[in-house]
């Protein structure tokens, strides 16, 4: 296995080993079992609109502002960089949905439903702007001075 990777952040290069590299992809597995029973839960609601995608799109937006302003170096709540990857690439990462968004924006237009297509695009990104500006909000009122959510390039991969 290849020991290490080569990732960019702001101006730096860092270098991820093996450790990190299981460490988000656990992150992931644990998002994409949260995605899976969400959408179990959901499904009874989305026979018209895939409301539980747009669900976990706008949590996962909420999560990854809100957790990502608490916990910057500055911030009230530091947490490690490897915390940070761990929530912001790996959980974030695997619980938010924008391929299954795309694949059923997708189907809704190939079975004629165009208008249904075109409000889960514009609801979702909308409504994910907002969550994502919400989480960064509210997070930064309890973390004064925060003018940023990513410390690294890294944590915007998730």
């Amino acid at each position: 296995m290849v020991a290490f990777l080569q990732v960019m952040t702001f101006g730096k290069s860092s270098t991820m080993n093996f450790k990190l590299a299981l460490l988000i992809a656990s992150g992931g597995a644990i998002g994409t079992l949260a995605r899976y029973g969400v959408s179990l839960l959901a499904a009874p609601y989305s026979q018209s609109l895939p409301w539980g995608t747009i669900f976990i799109n706008i949590t996962g937006s909420f999560l990854i502002g809100a957790f990502g302003t608490l916990t910057l170096a500055n911030g009230r709540f530091p947490v490690p960089e490897t915390v940070r990857l761990f929530v912001m690439v790996g959980l974030c990462g695997g619980y938010t949905t924008f391929s299954a968004f795309s694949l059923q924006t997708l189907d809704l237009l190939r079975a004629g439903s165009g208008t249904k297509a075109i409000f889960n695009v514009a609801f979702s990104v909308v409504a994910c702007l907002v969550a994502v500006g919400a989480g960064y909000w509210i997070a930064s009122q309890l973390n004064p001075g925060a003018d940023r959510v990513a410390q690294v390039r890294a944590e915007e991969l998730g």
